[in-house]
């Protein structure tokens, strides 16, 4: 086990190296839940509302997490970039103790605030039902996959993304050989239905966390001594907390945001949630790849930010920019010549496949920006600046809730005035940010080369 220098050598082959188990591990925190959608799709509509409905306080539960993950990529790589490992080592430690406390205030709130969490939706009595008791199950797993971020943001820092990708790995086997078992009820198991993909999902978190501290609290860990509580140190506390805080903003704004627009789909039943949960899954097959590349964009920034490799930092945005552009391309083509095939993988029902449909077309026009801004708001973030991408997310993002009201009033539009929402938002997004970060390159950068 060891520290991967980002600040020497092939800029392709840094950033490669970091960015394809990163894609990976990205798609495997997707396929947990796309799991769940393929295993709970055959038993209708109201099953995958009733855990789509849950998943947006997984989603914030992830949102929160960035407040220790991010904070600890930069604090980590900028040390290492600067070959100050003992300082790495320190903040290491204090994002750990953050994470454990942050993350057991969240599940035990999931855990008393459930049924009226769920009430905003408004759903019928059988689906509320199945959506709070699917919470109550996966809170203890949001404690596991909290820290599990976390843990996975110290292995980033490093320059080593294999590692959680490889224990993330473990996990979705586990999820997936669990979920069929714990819902249909195979063997000597009984059928849980909901229930059954929420044990599971937990289940798989508690094996990858298990795994993670096993490596994290060893001695071979290349940043040790880490334990499980230090005694807060303010100042590291503070500046691990503030890095992450504008992130962890964005992300759970963009949650809350989703849930309001969800709560607004639902004025269209089961059909309406549906399509949106499920879409966005189908959508994070080329989200989770900006993820990818930005979270390896953030740590190759970050490390020769703290080196001081100014120009190595302009290169290595720019070939991002262009492999990862390529793939929102390819995947916006897809969405928008297969949609009903691709949404019937999950679904049955003729209204729902017609309605998912509906989601990914509109939704393929603005897959490029999505990915521009996911990809730049990496770079922002290696240099120590999480600010500018969690602005501009937050209120474009946020302008999706007035524009859906809006449109789905034109009697033309109706339920996709949501979609279309979600799309304008993105390209505003994906042009503003990338012409921030060119302005911030030509003097900011240019201004500080030693």
């Amino acid at each position: 086990m060891r520290i991967n220098d980002l600040t020497q050598g092939s800029i392709f082959r840094s950033l490669w190296i970091m960015a394809v188990p990163l894609i990976s591990a990205s798609f495997i925190q997707m396929a947990y839940s796309m799991t769940d959608m393929l295993w709970l799709g055959h038993l209708g509509s109201e099953a995958v509302a009733a855990a789509g409905a849950a998943g947006f306080f997984t989603w914030l539960c992830n949102a929160l997490s960035f407040l220790t993950k991010i904070g600890a990529e930069i604090t980590v790589s900028q040390s290492i970039g600067a070959k100050d490992h003992q300082r790495a080592g320190h903040y290491a430690g204090q994002a750990v103790t953050l994470s454990v406390l942050l993350s057991f205030i969240y599940a035990c709130f999931i855990l008393w605030a459930a049924p009226s969490l769920i009430g905003l939706f408004r759903f019928d009595a059988s689906i509320s039902t199945q959506a709070v008791q699917y919470m109550r199950i996966i809170a203890p797993g949001l404690f596991f996959q909290f820290n599990n971020n976390t843990f996975s943001g110290l292995y980033n820092g490093q320059g080593d993304s294999k590692t959680p990708f490889r224990i993330s790995s473990i996990g979705l086997i586990v999820n997936i050989l669990l979920d069929p078992l714990l819902i249909y009820g195979i063997g000597p198991f009984p059928a849980l239905g909901t229930a059954g993909a929420a044990i599971a999902t937990a289940l798989a978190q508690l094996v990858v966390y298990s795994l993670f501290c096993r490596r994290i609290f060893s001695k071979g860990f290349p940043l040790n001594p880490i334990r499980l509580f230090n005694r807060i140190k303010p100042a590291f506390a503070r500046h691990i907390l503030l890095l992450g805080l504008p992130v962890s903003l964005q992300n759970a704004l963009f949650s809350m945001f989703s849930l309001t627009l969800a709560t607004l789909a639902a004025q269209w039943g089961a059909v309406g949630v549906a399509a949106q949960s499920i879409g966005s899954q189908i959508e994070a097959i080329s989200w989770m790849t900006a993820a990818g590349f930005s979270t390896a964009l953030a740590a190759f920034t970050g490390q020769n930010y703290g080196a001081g490799n100014y120009d190595r930092i302009r290169q290595g945005y720019r070939l991002t920019l262009g492999i990862a552009g390529g793939i929102g391309l390819l995947a916006g083509a897809l969405f928008f010549i297969f949609n009903r095939p691709i949404f019937s993988l999950f679904v049955t029902e003729p209204e729902a496949i017609a309605a998912g449909g509906d989601y990914l077309k509109i939704l393929s026009l603005s897959q490029l920006f999505m990915i521009t801004e996911s990809v730049t708001a990496g770079a922002f973030n290696g240099t120590g600046r999480t600010t500018p991408p969690a602005l501009v997310g937050s209120i474009f993002t946020g302008l999706r809730i007035p524009m859906a009201y809006l449109l789905t009033t034109v009697p033309a539009l109706g339920l996709t005035g949501i979609w279309w929402s979600i799309t304008i938002s993105s390209i505003l997004k994906g042009t503003i940010l990338p012409l921030w970060f060119v302005r911030f390159q030509s003097r900011k950068l240019k201004q500080i080369v030693r």
